[in-house]
């Protein structure tokens, strides 16, 4: 593997193939970048990536049924990286009416600041602030890893409550049938038998 700092801000999964223009599906999930040339860069240097990437597995709670595509943007700030971009993937979940299984599409925006975890001019280690968020903090080979902030992200662009489609039916809640394929097989209510004169007089 080449060495962090030969490329400047290669995506860490890529490393081994520098013809790669997109991330490499590895068995652990992560999406990381090396940001080791761009923290060195000037204020306003960026550097603009096509993600696709497998996740399955980023979360043990979703079954993520389609790869992770879209465009992200890494820009040197001032005191760090500011990562923004537009994120797409599909989800499988049970939906809330008819309890069936269907894939959902998620689009979701990302916007995070990472920051160093080693002081450039010292060498020595940054410590994490009580308000901070280890998540968004590169490590001590200058990697920055987006895999948590995905994750949260995806689950934060979830739906309360999932839907197959605007006009599922739903299930009967007499006998269970799923109405969008099936006609409910409950017995019609007879009623009270006092009032069978008067139901024929309408």
């Amino acid at each position: 593997m080449a060495g962090f700092d030969t490329t400047p801000a290669l995506p860490y999964n890529a490393a081994c193939d520098e013809r790669s223009r997109s991330l490499v599906a590895v068995s652990v999930v992560t999406v990381k970048f090396n940001v080791g040339q761009l923290l060195k860069s000037a204020v306003g240097t960026s550097q603009q990536y096509d993600l696709n990437e497998d996740i399955v597995g980023v979360d043990q709670d979703l079954q993520i049924v389609e790869p992770l595509v879209g465009k992200i943007r890494l820009l040197r700030t001032s005191d760090g990286i500011l990562v923004t971009g537009r994120l797409h993937t599909g989800v499988r979940l049970p939906c809330r009416r008819c309890l069936r299984p269907f894939t959902l599409p998620v689009d979701f925006d990302l916007e995070e600041n990472f920051y160093p975890s080693v002081d450039k001019s010292t060498g020595g280690a940054i410590p994490i602030g009580d308000a901070e968020d280890a998540a968004t903090r590169t490590d001590g080979h200058r990697i920055l890893d987006l895999t948590e902030v995905v994750r949260q992200n995806l689950l934060l662009a979830l739906p309360m409550s999932p839907l197959c489609s605007p006009l599922c039916r739903g299930l009967c809640p007499g006998c269970g049938a799923d109405l969008n394929t099936e006609p409910c097989t409950c017995q019609s209510e007879e009623g009270d038998p006092r009032l069978a004169v008067l139901r024929q007089l309408l």
